[in-house]
């Protein structure tokens, strides 16, 4: 099956979200089966009574003040956050020690869930297709003095089952800017982490661009260029920033597009292209025809990538609802 490329947003529309307390978010939602829980709280299927309006519910407990505190920065960033490469959020909730999160709703899946789908034709230009898309929500999440620190394929959703059009999602780490304040965190994933990350140093726009050099180098090659055995020797390959374009994957890949990735993971933040400068870059900027061979190795290796990732999550989710059960256990006692 042939995908074809579109560049048209979504009609979903924008709104100024302001967090509404001690609201029950059911007078006016419907909260219908659920779509997938994760570490922070279960994600629903939801309609507006209103508007018949097909949404997502995010439903978030919390207990301590800093838990709370942490759900209100990411609901006050997305509120200001509107462009089409993005999630969107609809509306907010905080009600009886949850957090109701009223967002998009996106069918389409991970994208690397969608790019190794049978259908899916997986090729160098689709790549610079979907790069250019990420790196248009970077720009202007960037734009909005907003880093989004947790850039990673997890957090990268494709609209529709069938179609290309992305979205970014996930803004639990994300920081504001402020040029009069030392910005530096301790968290994120090892395998897409910056090296200012890992030093703990300060941190800017250019930490977000490094994980994109990241996904690109997988998204090309199905390969992870610091992956170790274990997060500590991942950690220590990111910190050395060695990395290798040596790989049967990258046979295929042109020298273009190598460069892209070059120019992005690199460990002086500073000399890192910013997200403006990605957009402008040939491999994004050309419009021939090349790159239209099929990945088809690092389609292999992608299927493969996600495979183990899916048995992580569910060994994951399984160690969380365990954990889970013994503390209602112990509230029951």
């Amino acid at each position: 099956m042939k995908v074809m490329f579109s560049n048209l947003a979504p009609a979903f529309p924008f709104r100024e979200v302001h967090l509404k307390m001690d609201v029950d978010p059911r007078q006016q939602f419907e909260i219908l089966p659920e779509l997938g829980r994760g570490t922070f709280g279960t994600v629903f299927h939801c309609r507006e009574k209103a508007t018949g309006l097909e949404l997502a519910a995010k439903i978030v407990p919390y207990k301590k003040k800093k838990d709370r505190s942490d759900k209100v920065r990411e609901i006050d960033l997305m509120s200001c956050l509107h462009h089409p490469r993005l999630i969107q959020l609809y509306d907010a909730f905080d009600y009886e020690n949850k957090f109701y999160v009223i967002l998009e709703l996106i069918q389409g899946g991970e994208l690397f869930e969608r790019v190794t789908d049978n259908d899916f034709v997986l090729t160098e230009k689709a790549c610079a297709v979907f790069m250019r898309q990420i790196c248009e929500g970077m720009e202007y999440i960037h734009s909005r003095s907003i880093i989004h620190l947790d850039m990673k394929p997890e957090n990268i959703l494709c609209l529709t089952k069938t179609g290309n059009r992305i979205k970014i999602i996930d803004f639990g780490f994300a920081r504001r800017y402020d040029p009069g304040k030392k910005l530096q965190v301790m968290f994120g994933t090892p395998e897409f982490a910056a090296p200012e990350v890992l030093n703990f140093d300060e941190i800017y726009f250019y930490t977000d661009m490094w994980s994109l050099g990241v996904i690109c180098y997988m998204l090309l090659s199905g390969l992870s260029p610091f992956v170790g055995s274990d997060d500590m020797d991942t950690m220590n390959n990111v910190l050395q920033g060695s990395y290798s374009f040596d790989y049967t994957s990258f046979e295929a890949v042109s020298e273009s597009a190598k460069d892209f990735v070059r120019k992005l993971l690199v460990r002086d933040g500073e000399k890192r292209l910013t997200a403006k400068r990605a957009l402008k870059h040939r491999w994004l900027a050309e419009t021939t025809a090349q790159g239209t061979t099929e990945l088809s190795v690092t389609k292999t290796k992608l299927k493969r990538y996600v495979i183990k990732k899916r048995w992580i999550k569910a060994v994951n989710t399984i160690i969380a609802l365990r954990r889970m059960g013994a503390r209602i256990d112990y509230d029951l006692v």
